[in-house]
């Protein structure tokens, strides 16, 4: 690795999603060359759509940036410094030996390395996340940090609007640390955590578990039960107070191990989704039915 100049003014740019396009728009806006754009590949979207760009990609040509899907591009640039933000590709050591990278990182860190910091912030009930600039190394997140931004996680937030939140803070941490020099990084202190993907079987909800726990999973976004035999996904939930039987419904109110939760919004296997309560009219609840079977 090495490291980035001190006067910073002609960049490459590395992002994939529709998180990444506030900054990428933010570079150019503060008067930073971008002489490259690199994102992922083309993808179709749909069963008949054919393949479309990746939101950075649209973005960049929006703005005149030249777009490439090879990271080795960056090599030929002559650029200062490469900015790195949800990329979704390892960075190879060769690239790292010629050009400075820094990284921005939705989380504290060294808590919550790795492909998922958001849902996995929601899912343990953390109170706190945040925003580190690092520099990009050769194994995961362990690169010094430069830059942190905390913010506050609030009860009701989900992955999308905690997302959001984030980017919303770190775009401007970003553009005043390029602009006014990153500074010497330091060290990640603490004990690592890593963030793995969320798998299907963790937003699976077990209603013997309490309703906090279970609100957490819905927050993640995907989260899902049996009813009837078949999937019925639940994209919005609160915990209220009260006790009845897990799984038991009382119009959208659901037993859980500790406390209820209420159901706002759901998806029936093969629906479109739906107020909770115009799904109970057509469900007819019967005496016997309960979620998770």
């Amino acid at each position: 690795m090495i490291d980035p100049p001190a006067d910073i003014r002609r960049l490459v740019y590395l992002g994939t999603p529709e998180e990444s396009v506030p900054f990428l728009e933010a570079l150019g806006e503060a008067g930073f060359e971008v002489a490259l754009a690199v994102t992922g590949a083309d993808k179709r979207r749909g069963r008949r759509a054919g393949p479309t760009p990746s939101p950075v990609k649209a973005s960049a040509q929006n703005l005149g940036i030249p777009v490439s899907s090879e990271a080795d591009d960056v090599l030929g640039s002559d650029a200062d410094l490469g900015v790195v933000v949800a990329f979704g590709q390892i960075i190879r050591p060769h690239i790292l030996n010629r050009l400075a990278m820094v990284n921005v990182h939705f989380s504290l860190l060294p808590r919550w390395r790795g492909a998922a910091p958001v849902e996995r912030a929601i899912l343990a009930g953390d109170q706190t996340a945040g925003v580190c600039l690092m520099e990009v190394a050769e194994r995961l997140d362990t690169g010094r940090v430069y830059r942190r931004v905390e913010v506050p996680i609030a009860p009701d937030a989900t992955a999308a609007s905690l997302r959001a939140d984030l980017v919303d803070a770190a775009v401007p941490m970003l553009v005043s640390a390029l602009r006014d020099g990153l500074g010497a990084p330091q060290p990640q202190q603490g004990e690592p955590v890593y963030a793995a993907k969320i798998t299907r079987d963790e937003l699976h909800l077990d209603w013997g578990q309490p309703a906090e726990f279970l609100h957490r999973q819905v927050r993640v976004g995907g989260a899902w039960t049996m009813w009837r035999g078949k999937t019925l996904k639940v994209w919005s939930a609160h915990p209220v107070e009260g006790s009845h039987p897990p799984g038991e419904l009382q119009g959208p109110v659901v037993g859980t191990g500790h406390g209820l939760l209420r159901l706002v919004e759901v998806q029936a296997e093969g629906k479109a989704r739906q107020a909770a309560e115009d799904w109970l009219r057509g469900a007819r609840l019967t005496p016997s039915d309960r979620l998770g079977s």
